[in-house]
């Protein structure tokens, strides 16, 4: 079983989505696992304090190491060791690594993966240099904290899970199994809409033929 392990703030913000569609059937079926971690009950503080003002001043708040890192040694009591062959401990982050279908597919072979989602201004350098094995960015834009971005990760990878998607050529078909090779167009049913104004927009005829080796290579044509 994969074990996707998230720390954050707002242990509910993602619940919902982590127990539906092809997540939610992969959780039934055992073969993966969700956990949320409210990174509040790791702060040492009767105000389940999480972040503090950075040193040498600033705008906005820091993360703390202290509650992040007494969350890693509950989810892993026997050690705290980086590297690990069996489990990575992943740092959502704005200035990490660009995630993508290659990574995804490495980090389907590890048993537990570890979030540590930021928030505010981000979070202490320590947790970088010390804690995390990597820094991982999903794409070049600002969001509010790591939830989504991990959650992003935890999807795309449960896919490469034996098991978890339905049908395995949907896997072996789909867009960025080999990278850069994008999907070709799809149509269904029906074959021709006619718009409120009386466009008809018409499925390619080609596809109507039933000829599947003239179909595949136009398929082709179009990634």
């Amino acid at each position: 079983m994969m074990k996707f392990d998230i720390i954050t703030i707002f242990p509910d913000i993602l619940t919902s989505y982590s127990e539906e569609s092809i997540l939610g059937r992969a959780q039934k079926k055992g073969l993966i696992e969700i956990n949320f971690h409210d990174l509040r009950d790791y702060a040492t503080d009767k105000h389940r304090t999480t972040d503090d003002a950075p040193f040498g001043g600033g705008p906005g708040m820091v993360m703390m190491i202290e509650p992040i890192h007494r969350a890693i040694l509950a989810l892993n009591p026997k050690s705290e060791a980086r590297n690990s062959k069996q489990k990575r401990i992943i740092l959502l982050s704005p200035k990490g690594k660009k995630f993508d279908q290659k990574m995804a597919k490495r980090f389907s072979k590890y048993d537990q993966l570890i979030f540590i989602c930021g928030r505010y201004e981000g979070v202490d350098e320590r947790v970088k240099k010390y804690i995390a094995d990597e820094e991982i960015s999903i794409g070049d834009y600002v969001l509010s904290g790591g939830e989504l971005p991990a959650m992003v990760i935890v999807e795309a990878v449960s896919r490469l899970i034996p098991g978890v998607l339905g049908n395995k050529e949907s896997l072996e078909s789909e867009s960025h199994t080999n990278i850069g090779d994008l999907d070709f167009p799809q149509y269904t049913r029906p074959a021709e809409f006619i718009t409120n104004d009386g466009k008809k927009l018409k499925v390619p005829e080609i596809l109507l033929s039933g000829d599947h080796a003239k179909i595949k290579k136009w398929r082709e044509g179009k990634k």
